[in-house]
């Protein structure tokens, strides 16, 4: 990206739906209410050939640093003195008011280039408004509709002059071409590790889909933190980045969108996402958390490890464990993180009431690693990224066909099939990985219909302990072997 751009100004005047319009897609939450957007939010934004950061920020208003909307405000203060230039918006349609006077001579008092955007300019109420916007002193103002794609021309005029030519024409192009490139890959990725059924394997022949293993050091971690709210997670987000990169406060539900954060650990790179809490649905009824909570599960299905965040003295409750649920039918790894650790009151009753509830609610994974933190004093936060490299690492093995069968063949040595219902044997032939991001394998055998459900269970057990696939899920579908000389069903 060759420059930085904040777009700037009060609460509901557009914001977020002009960030969407240059990002070319819906990432921020947006809705008629003033003041959803709490957290500055980064994408790449692009106009023609202009290719650029973009930040989405939350409205500016007046109000002392200790309140939540002065907190969003020193948010908002500290992306316009990082960026190259600022965009002002305002309501075209509801004029100059004496907040975006007060605001355009904050702007103007720092150092940051403005651009001034009338934005709702679309029909002929809005021409009042946008000649008041003269008053500012911020120069000639742009009439935009971000919504309806407006105005973006005259946009691109205003912010060429802040393009870096640091590289020529055919570079750019072709950085451009590989992000799209990298875009659709991960798309892919995305859409095969959704899968959920074994109606999706059934037309793959053996050994179709092992592709070569992904080589993880230069890929970005996907990881999203998830929980309920007040459990400490936009916390720990800030403790890993080391500044207050997040808005934290006592005030539950203080995380609205799901925030991407590229970040570096150990010099791997990784794509951390904070979101916003969760609760049950039954108690869901405001539009606004709805949407939160939809970005939320968004994330989750786009991330390779997922950290859930328990509060010490709420160990793992239902809601909890409707999460942990859904990570792992996701198809996600998932890491949890018992928060405050430090002043929790019963360490020991916590700890065996978290193993038992694991043990009994989430039959479908063994194993899952948890980690006892401190996201205020940083306490084991550095061997909780450790295990998340680690679980990742495991999420992606691979397992080698000659290898599997050997299993194969010890564990029915040691344990047989039993008799199908028409007191035959059934005869496991060979089973084959056909993925990874989760574990995928398809077992071929000669009735699939007949083998139980408590034999299926234990070969899922006795794979996972012998090739080490503790704490990840793991997919193992059951089919009969392609004859082109039966036509009957494979079933």
């Amino acid at each position: 990206m060759s420059f930085k751009i904040v777009i700037v100004g009060r609460p509901n005047v557009g914001k977020s739906t002009l960030f969407n319009r240059l990002v070319g897609r819906r990432l921020a939450l947006v809705h008629d209410r003033p003041g959803v957007t709490r957290d500055r939010r980064e994408g790449e934004g692009r106009l023609a050939d202009l290719t650029f950061r973009v930040i989405d920020t939350a409205g500016l208003e007046d109000s002392d640093s200790g309140t939540l909307e002065g907190r969003m405000r020193g948010q908002t203060e500290r992306a316009v003195a990082e960026a190259d230039v600022a965009l002002m918006v305002i309501d075209a349609r509801a004029g100059v008011t004496p907040m975006d006077d007060y605001f355009a001579d904050l702007l103007r008092r720092g150092s940051t280039p403005i651009i001034l955007a009338a934005n709702k300019c679309e029909g002929h109420v809005a021409q009042s408004g946008l000649y008041e916007a003269f008053s500012l002193g911020l120069g000639e103002p742009i009439a935009l509709s971000a919504e309806h794609g407006q105005g973006l021309n005259e946009l691109y005029d205003a912010l060429l002059p802040f393009d870096k030519p640091a590289v020529g024409v055919e570079d750019v192009d072709s950085e451009v071409d590989s992000e799209v490139d990298s875009e659709v890959d991960s798309a892919a990725d995305a859409d095969a590790n959704s899968l959920g059924g074994a109606e999706g394997l059934e037309g793959l022949p053996d050994g179709e889909g092992e592709d070569e293993q992904d080589d993880l050091a230069d890929r970005p971690l996907q990881l999203a933190i998830v929980g309920r709210p007040n459990t400490g997670k936009s916390t720990l987000v800030n403790r890993l980045l080391g500044e207050d990169r997040v808005l934290t406060g006592p005030e539950p539900g203080v995380t609205r969108d799901a925030i991407p954060i590229d970040w570096e650990y150990k010099g791997q790179p990784v794509r951390l996402v904070d979101t916003a809490g969760l609760r049950k649905k039954a108690k869901v009824s405001d539009v606004v958390e709805k949407l939160s909570a939809l970005d939320t599960l968004r994330a989750v299905d786009l991330a390779e490890v997922v950290v859930l965040v328990l509060d010490a003295d709420a160990i793992l409750d239902k809601q909890d464990l409707t999460i942990a649920a859904r990570v792992i039918d996701e198809g996600r790894s998932l890491v949890i993180a018992v928060n405050k650790w430090d002043a929790a009151s019963n360490r020991n009753e916590s700890l065996l009431q978290l193993k038992e509830k694991l043990a009994k609610s989430l039959t479908q994974v063994r194993g899952v690693p948890t980690i006892t933190i401190s996201a205020k004093t940083g306490s084991r936060v550095s061997e909780l990224m450790d295990t998340v490299f680690k679980t990742r690492d495991i999420w992606n093995t691979r397992v080698k066909t000659a290898a599997l069968n050997q299993w194969l063949d010890n564990v029915t040595q040691k344990h047989p099939p039993p008799l199908s219902k028409q007191k035959r044997r059934i005869k496991l032939r060979y089973v084959t990985q056909v993925k990874a991001r989760p574990p995928t394998f398809i077992l071929f055998t000669s009735r699939p219909v007949d083998l139980p459900t408590s034999y299926h269970r234990y070969l899922m057990n006795d794979l996972r302990d012998t090739f080490g696939f503790e704490g990840v899920p793991l997919r193992l579908y059951v089919r009969k072997p392609d004859n082109p000389y039966d036509t009957r069903s494979n079933s």
